[in-house]
């Protein structure tokens, strides 16, 4: 049992990430309504019947009004947009969150359009597969995984600690950190790796020495590598636009390991090759 509770919950965004969250807290008991809200009437229909949520409007801000708490989860470059729409039909003493992946300029769209009495915690779940959609929610898809939360200085504190909380119910290790540090992050363990994995299935798909397409003879190895390639185009868009900066220093760093590792090919270097994959191989591990 917990004393957490929240009278009614909007989610803007009805796919894995905004579903599974309230998926999460309907299983935990902890919030009263849920209502939906997004521009596809087939994917809030598809929700309504797995009772992610009691009920939806196509509306984003109809549904926001009466809301206690209103999380965001639609691709990041809309989120300055929505907001603007959004704050002024919320109610005081409410929150605005967040499940973007890029919280500097997310937090510099919203915080000059908070008006007085609305709260903002920006946040961001570090959970996630390759599929979209309401039909992609599953209530357990944050537990034992990890929740940043980028609290600004004007964030509340009693704001801030609702939405731990929330988290907290939904399964999540919450943990607070500063915005550039949560970008820099970011960018090299999931932004770099979304880049690396479209761009080696576009490298591979394109190969045209053969007739036939040779993608179809992957395996494991190689469809497990690029599994997260499948991921939403306009998300990962508007990750790669939002976090720029980072994700380029991070590219640019990849860049030279990979040089490094071409030419010590190029060069027959049998012992610097085994040196380098033994290295990632301890590293790889330590992660486990």
């Amino acid at each position: 049992m917990t004393d957490f509770h929240i009278g009614r919950l909007t989610v803007i965004g009805v796919g894995l990430i905004g579903g599974s969250l309230a998926l999460a807290l309907r299983d935990a008991g902890v919030v009263d309504d849920i209502v939906g809200a997004g521009r596809s009437i087939e994917n809030l229909e598809t929700a309504l019947e797995l009772e992610i949520v009691d009920r939806y409007c196509l509306d984003p801000v109809e549904a926001v009004q009466g809301a206690d708490l209103v999380f965001l989860s639609t691709p990041v470059q809309t989120f300055g947009t929505l907001a603007g729409q959004l704050l002024p039909a919320m109610k005081p003493g409410s929150i605005l969150t967040d499940g973007g992946s890029v919280k500097g300029d997310v937090i510099r769209q919203i915080e000059p359009l908070l008006p007085p009495g609305i709260a903002f915690v920006p946040g961001h779940p570090i959970a996630g597969t390759e599929n979209s959609g309401a039909t992609a929610a599953f209530s357990s898809l944050y537990r034992d995984k990890r929740c940043i939360l980028t609290p600004t200085p004007s964030t509340p504190a009693a704001a801030l600690e609702t939405v731990r909380r929330m988290w907290q119910v939904a399964g999540s290790e919450v943990v607070v950190m500063g915005v550039e540090k949560h970008d820099r992050i970011l960018a090299a363990i999931s932004h770099l790796p979304h880049m690396i994995a479209y761009t080696l299935v576009n490298a591979v798909g394109s190969y045209d020495r053969f007739e036939e397409n040779i993608l179809e003879y992957s395996a494991g190895g190689f469809r497990d590598f690029t599994r997260i390639a499948s991921s939403d185009p306009t998300m990962w868009r508007d990750i790669a636009l939002t976090n720029r900066e980072a994700l380029l220093e991070m590219m640019e760093r990849y860049e030279s390991f990979l040089a490094e590792l071409k030419e010590d090919i190029r060069s027959g270097e049998g012992q610097k090759l085994y040196d380098f994959f033994l290295k990632s191989k301890l590293l790889r591990d330590a992660i486990l």
